[in-house]
């Protein structure tokens, strides 16, 4: 549409122009010098045409650009308001049943590093075990939010574990798989500056923490060691906060 109306207003200038410049009344009284300037005139409205055709293009450029942009923005801000439906004793998660209430089931996994870190070592604190993966989108959009938090609550002795389930079944001698496995985890850990322990392999722990079917899936732990809230997929900073301080025993 604004490829055929600035063509219209490109022919009728000139048409206009070209009239004005043949017309019978004019033309008796041309001399050579108002005839070599008619090409100028001619060529002035035609740049000037020129010009308006391609501000009105960049201006469409623009305001689709921030069409698109705002669009984005909004399905952001819709992703990082999901309401929150914690798990409750009784509730049954895909793939397993609640924990909540219940001991989190202890493991030992490698970190980056290849060190062996168990749950049990981090016994008498509240945790924030989550789940999470590198090609997940959520995930990548709460992880600042979990570095805030720990920057937050760290002090009072809370401490968040991140595990990796990048659910691609590795056997564990496939060496190659594995190297690959780590060199994408740690880009994300480092571009995301996860300052918190970040263990691999999280895919062995899907039967004892019921299925892991959504990415994240995080499990709040207290200080004795009990689930006091499991939340599958993602949620907001707020409503983690809540969890967190629940943990903490300073929750409801």
């Amino acid at each position: 549409m604004v490829t055929l109306l600035s063509f219209a207003l490109c022919w009728s200038l000139c048409r206009m122009n070209d009239r004005s410049m043949t017309s019978p009344t004019h033309s008796r009284f041309y001399n050579t010098n108002e005839r070599s300037k008619a090409p100028v005139k001619r060529n002035t409205i035609v740049i000037g045409i020129t010009l308006l055709v391609l501000a009105t293009f960049a201006w469409a450029g623009w305001a689709n650009w921030m069409y698109r942009k705002q669009a984005a923005e909004r399905a952001l801000a819709s992703a990082s308001h999901a309401d929150l439906v914690p798990s409750a004793p009784g509730d049954v998660p895909a793939g397993g049943s609640s924990l909540t209430g219940k001991p989190a089931p202890d493991f030992t996994l490698e970190d980056l590093s290849g060190n062996k870190v168990s749950l049990s070592s981090y016994k008498g604190k509240p945790l924030l075990i989550n789940f999470w993966a590198t090609w997940c989108g959520p995930c990548k959009l709460e992880t600042p939010w979990l570095v805030e938090l720990q920057n937050q609550y760290g002090p009072k002795g809370f401490q968040i574990i991140g595990i990796s389930a990048e659910g691609d079944d590795l056997k564990p001698d496939d060496k190659e798989g594995w190297a690959h496995d780590k060199a994408a985890i740690a880009k994300f850990v480092k571009e995301e500056h996860m300052q918190y322990p970040v263990l691999i392999n999280g895919d062995s722990l899907a039967a004892p923490y019921g299925g892991l079917d959504a990415m994240p899936t995080s499990v709040y732990v207290d200080k004795d060691g009990k689930v006091v809230a499991m939340q599958l997929g993602i949620s907001s900073k707020d409503d983690m906060e809540e969890h967190i301080r629940k943990a903490m025993g300073e929750g409801q």
